[in-house]
C-alpha cells in the first residue's frame, strides 16, 4: 500500500504527529511519504520519503492557494493509494483527488470552527461569519471523504453526527522516549523548579506564570520554546519575577526530556479559551511520561484525566495566590509530587501512549482500503 501525507502549514518536526503517523505507516512496511512546504529540502528519514514543495509561507492568502496547488500537484505525481491531509485548507483538494479514485482521509487536529471563534485578529461579527462557512464547508466536504481521524473524542464525535467514517487518534507520548527519562530531584533542595514546555503566547499563560511565580518564595521557572510575539516577550522580560526565570530557548527531543526529569512539576496553565476545552494537550501527557506532576488549568477535560490518573493538580489560572498555593502546596509535600509523578507515567503506560494509537491508525486504514 502507498500512502501520502500532505501539509501545507507545518514544517517537519518530531513533535508533529503527521511525522509521529508517517513513521508508524512505514513500520507497517507501506510505501510512506511526506509532502511538506518548509523549504528544507527532500529527504528520506525513517523510512519515510519527504517530498518539499520548495517553499514556506506565513501569509494566509499564498498559503491556501499557490502552496496548496503546489502540494496538490506533488501529490498526484506521487499515485499513493490513500491520501491524508493534515491541514483545513487542503480540504480544498481533498475532493479533486477523490475524483481521481483515491481514498483520501483528512487529520482534524483541532475543531476549525471553535478555533476560527478564538483568532484574535477577527471581530466577533467576523469571526461567526467565518465559523458558520468553515462548519458547512467542512461538513460538506468531510462527508463524501473516505475517512476523518480526529484528535480527540469530541473531535470524532462531531463528525461522527456528520455521518462520517471517523477514529480518534491521539497525540500521546511514544514511551520508548521517555522509558530511560530518571527523575533526578532532590527532594532537600531550596529551589522548587517548575518547567513549562511549548510555544510561548498569551492565551498560554505565561504572564501568569510569573504572577503566581512572584507570589511564590524559592520557586523557579524553567521555560523551553518561542515567543510567537516580540512584544510579549519584551513584557515577559520585563515583568519582576523574570529573574527567576532560566529561558532555554528552542531544546531538541533529548534536552527537553532532561529538561523535565530535573524539574520538580510541569505546568499547563493554558487560558481556558474556546478551542482548548475538548483539546488534549501534548505537554500534559509528556510530563506525566516523564514521570513528574503537573498544575494544569482546570478545564473539566482535564480535570477528569488527571484526578482520574492521581497525577497532579488544576487551578485557575488567573488567580495568581491560587497558583501559588498550589505549587507551595506541591512544594511542602515532596513524597506526594513523587507519588503524583508515578501514577502519571503508570497512566501513560496503560492508557495514554503513542504504542496504543498507532495500531488504530493501523487499523483504521487497513478498514478504508479493504
Amino acid at each position: 500500500m502507498k500512502v501520502c501525507h500532505l501539509t501545507s502549514a507545518h514544517p517537519r518536526d518530531d513533535t508533529r504527529i503527521f511525522v509521529k503517523m508517517c513513521r508508524s505507516c512505514a513500520e507497517q512496511g507501506w510505501d510512506t511519504s511526506l509532502v511538506v512546504a518548509d523549504n528544507l529540502g527532500d529527504e528520506n528519514k525513517d523510512g519515510v520519503k519527504v517530498y518539499d514543495v520548495g517553499f514556506h509561507s506565513n501569509k494566509r492568502l499564498k498559503r491556501f492557494t499557490q502552496i496548496v496547488w503546489s502540494v496538490y500537484k506533488k501529490a498526484v505525481d506521487l499515485n499513493a493509494d490513500i491520501y491524508h491531509l493534515h491541514d483545513p485548507e487542503l480540504l480544498s483538494i481533498a475532493l479533486l483527488l477523490k475524483s481521481k479514485s483515491k481514498k483520501v482521509i483528512f487529520d482534524a487536529h483541532e475543531d476549525l470552527p471553535k478555533q476560527v471563534l478564538s483568532k484574535p485578529y477577527l471581530k466577533p461579527y467576523q469571526a461567526k461569519a467565518i465559523s458558520f462557512v468553515a462548519k458547512n464547508f467542512e461538513r460538506f466536504v468531510c462527508k463524501k471523504l473516505d475517512g476523518v481521524v480526529a484528535a480527540t473524542p469530541f473531535i470524532q464525535e462531531k463528525f461522527l453526527t456528520y455521518g462520517c467514517n471517523s477514529e480518534a487518534i491521539n497525540n500521546f507520548p511514544k514511551l520508548e522516549e521517555f522509558s530511560k527519562v530518571k527523575v533526578k530531584v532532590n527532594k532537600e533542595s531550596k529551589v522548587f523548579s517548575a518547567c513549562y514546555i511549548g510555544n510561548i503566547s498569551k492565551v498560554r499563560g505565561i504572564i501568569e506564570m510569573l504572577d503566581a511565580l512572584q507570589a511564590s518564595n524559592d520557586v523557579s521557572l524553567s521555560i523551553a520554546g518561542k515567543f510567537n510575539d516580540p512584544t510579549l516577550e519584551k513584557e515577559a522580560n520585563a515583568h519582576p519575577a523574570w529573574n527567576k526565570v532560566e529561558d532555554h530557548g528552542w531544546l531538541n527531543r533529548h534536552e527537553v526530556s532532561d529538561l523535565m526529569a530535573n524539574s520538580s512539576v510541569g505546568l499547563v496553565t493554558l487560558h481556558p479559551i474556546i478551542n482548548y476545552q475538548d483539546a488534549l494537550p501534548v505537554k500534559m501527557f509528556e510530563y506525566m511520561a516523564a514521570g513528574i506532576p503537573l498544575i494544569a488549568t482546570d478545564i473539566p477535560y482535564w480535570k477528569q484525566i488527571i484526578e482520574r490518573s492521581e497525577c497532579g493538580l488544576v487551578v485557575d489560572p488567573f488567580n495568581p495566590e491560587e497558583y501559588a498555593d498550589k505549587l507551595k502546596y506541591l512544594q511542602d509535600n515532596p513524597d506526594l509530587c513523587t507519588k503524583m509523578g508515578e501514577n502519571g507515567k503508570k497512566a501513560i503506560e496503560k492508557k495514554y501512549n503513542w504504542t496504543i494509537e498507532k495500531h488504530k491508525l493501523a487499523s483504521f486504514y487497513s478498514r478504508i482500503v479493504n
